[in-house]
């Protein structure tokens, strides 16, 4: 596989202008639910959607990720976007080296992204904290390691520090040398491709602009829907061969401790409604159709069986260019996720247009 082409659909991403691409995978692109990688500029390639496994730590029953990874395999999942910061990485790593050990895939079919938090920025900390996570999932590497949001926190056993007036402590930000230090993970094989998280454009210029830049980012997860559809930022990053990967692809949950509110519930929408009924399809399998349609990797989050098996339900059809366009139409460009408990950190990322 050439890196910097998409045999997908046979263009080079530098060649790819966003307004030539309002849909980059049509109908005859074959993706299905056994095969539907995309190459990344190493030479590695990510499955175009995943099962994100986040669950909050107070509120999730012991082994609810354990049994969701394994039903999800099951179903046909291969892509795992975990972190560290989940506090259930040991049972999403059992739960795939269980369905190895009965045989229903093989290592190199799974494909694990696992987060650096911003409490272990300083490039001393970087490889103990990618080793606690290989540590959790007992894996010998991880696929994917990323930078999870581009503003550093106090190192120390507290992931969210704060004084004792209840404010954040923050800690210096240098992306280039927390980038140094993943970039020897990869060397060391404990990695395969290194990416990032929430960053802006500013923040992606800094690592690709880096003298003596070993490896090159080769996605950033940020949040995509068809109400933040992040236009700008996903033309920046084909022209730099760099995935996106979108969180919150059929929208989020309403909650108001970390939810924007004011972002009206996407799965409501009727242009998603009316489309999906044509096909017999929800809202949220339109609104997955649509961004794996432009290339953007999608990891819905849920611990739900029924849930689960239904946002899989994605590659037995194909919205048409009028549909995409109509989509792409809906962009509010409306956070869901604006984290504004930390705008006051010197590298908060959403400041800037994109």
């Amino acid at each position: 596989m050439v890196q910097g082409s998409w045999p997908i659909y046979g263009l080079a991403l530098r060649e790819v202008h966003c307004s030539s691409i309002v849909h980059i995978l049509d109908t005859n692109m074959n993706l299905t639910a056994e095969s539907h990688r995309i190459p990344l500029s190493d030479g590695n390639s990510i499955p175009l959607l995943g099962l994100g496994t986040y669950g909050d730590p107070q509120t999730t029953p012991r082994g609810t990720a354990l049994d969701c990874v394994k039903l999800a395999i099951d179903v046909g999942y291969r892509h795992f976007d975990g972190a560290l910061v989940y506090f259930n990485e040991h049972e999403v790593g059992q739960a795939i080296r269980e369905k190895i050990a009965d045989g229903t895939v093989r290592r190199e079919d799974i494909f694990y992204c696992g987060k650096l938090w911003n409490t272990f920025h300083p490039p001393e900390l970087v490889r103990p904290a990618l080793e606690k996570t290989l540590k959790a999932l007992k894996l010998d590497y991880v696929d994917l390691y990323i930078i999870e949001l581009p503003m550093a926190f106090k190192p120390g056993k507290a992931f969210y520090p704060k004084d004792q007036d209840g404010n954040y402590i923050y800690h210096h930000t240098d992306l280039c040398a927390t980038w140094e230090a993943l970039e020897a993970c990869k060397d060391a094989g404990l990695v395969k491709s290194l990416g990032v998280s929430n960053f802006n454009r500013r923040q992606l210029e800094l690592l690709l602009n880096k003298p003596g830049l070993k490896h090159k980012p080769v996605s950033n997860q940020v949040e995509c829907h068809p109400y933040f559809t992040q236009p700008k930022l996903l033309e920046y990053c084909r022209h730099n061969d760099i995935v996106i990967v979108g969180y919150c692809p059929i929208g989020s949950s309403r909650d108001a401790s970390w939810v924007n509110l004011k972002c009206p519930p996407l799965l409501d929408d009727e242009v998603l409604v009316s489309i999906g009924k044509k096909y017999n399809k929800s809202s949220a399998q339109v609104a997955l159709r649509f961004n794996i349609q432009r290339g953007v990797v999608v990891i819905p989050k849920s611990f739900n069986p029924e849930r689960i098996k239904h946002n899989f339900q994605i590659f037995d059809f194909s919205l048409t260019e009028e549909e995409m366009k109509a989509i792409e139409a809906l962009n509010k460009n409306i956070r869901f996720v604006e984290l504004l408990m930390w705008s006051d950190h010197p590298e908060y990322p959403f400041h800037d247009e994109y």
